[in-house]
């Protein structure tokens, strides 16, 4: 641990000023883009976009995983293994536990009717589960069970009381294709102020650069025909997007354009002030309103 601390003594004196301004602009660039790309807190990105590439080795080809596997395999089985101190023989020491019978006092015992114990003796599972779904004790089965029991006069529960560990089926959610947006088409037709182009969707591609992202943000400024501009799950961080907050006039002013606006229903901003914020909420709810009577008529 000395040894680790002597190396870093020859670093603390370094002046990192001096070292910048040795830099050429060319180099400054660099490792501005350098800084940019390495975001290693964001844990969106995948463990190789967090920071840049630094290995030296050439590849060796492509993935193939089951020459991988078989490789760990083939290495696990030469490893020799760690000999145990105390050799096992499956000898069983002690004598295995048994569960004494409790006897129910007299006090405890529950004496049924002739009839109510036959019917009770010859009922199938799934007749006692609709039983206790009847006395209230639901939970002995699910509560979709327990619900379809009380509001119909069959048998509803087939399953009997087995059922009761067993949840309830799910029906899988297939993943999102990927995002097949060509990058620097859209990029060019953002700069040519392409009219046909009103929605650009850069969702879930998380190998866009940081400075392909600053390029589309600034063309935006220039472009009049894109209304919509996603870009959920990617590397648009605080470098990209400044976030700046409009101030109070301008919240004023949002809310008296929401309240003159019938036809918007769903206005996603946080209003920093509580009288915009209050103004904004009842336009909502009245704009909402009108939408739910209009769909009546």
């Amino acid at each position: 641990m000395s040894s680790y601390l002597k190396e870093l003594e020859k670093y603390r004196d370094i002046d990192e000023d001096e070292i910048l301004k040795t830099l050429s602009p060319e180099e400054l660039e660099q490792l501005d883009c350098e800084l940019q790309e390495m975001d290693p807190e964001n844990m969106l990105l995948p463990a190789g976009l967090r920071q840049r590439d630094q290995t030296k080795k050439s590849p060796t080809g492509p993935l193939d995983r089951q020459a991988l596997l078989q490789y760990l395999e083939q290495q696990a089985l030469e490893v020799k293994e760690r000999e145990d101190l105390v050799p096992f023989t499956g000898e069983k020491k002690g004598k295995p536990y048994i569960e004494p019978k409790r006897e129910i006092p007299a006090e405890e015992q529950i004496t049924l009717e002739p009839e109510l114990e036959q019917a009770l003796a010859n009922a199938t599972d799934a007749e006692m589960c609709d039983i206790a779904a009847i006395l209230g004790m639901y939970t002995l089965m699910s509560n979709k069970q327990y619900y379809d029991a009380i509001c119909s006069g069959e048998i509803c529960n087939t399953e009997g009381i087995s059922s009761v560990v067993q949840p309830d089926k799910y029906k899988p959610v297939p993943d999102e294709p990927p995002n097949p947006t060509n990058i620097e088409e859209i990029l060019k037709s953002v700069r040519n102020n392409d009219k046909e182009l009103e929605e650009v969707n850069l969702n879930n591609i998380q190998d866009i650069t940081v400075p392909m992202l600053t390029e589309l943000c600034e063309a935006m400024k220039t472009n009049t025909h894109v209304r919509s501009f996603s870009l959920v799950a990617t590397r648009s961080g605080d470098p990209i997007a400044h976030r700046q907050w409009p101030g109070d006039a301008v919240e004023m002013e949002m809310a008296t354009v929401l309240e003159q606006c019938p036809s918007i229903v769903r206005f996603g901003y946080h209003f920093t002030q509580q009288g915009p914020r209050a103004r904004a909420a009842q336009a909502m709810t009245r704009n909402n309103e009108l939408r739910r009577q209009q769909k009546k008529r």
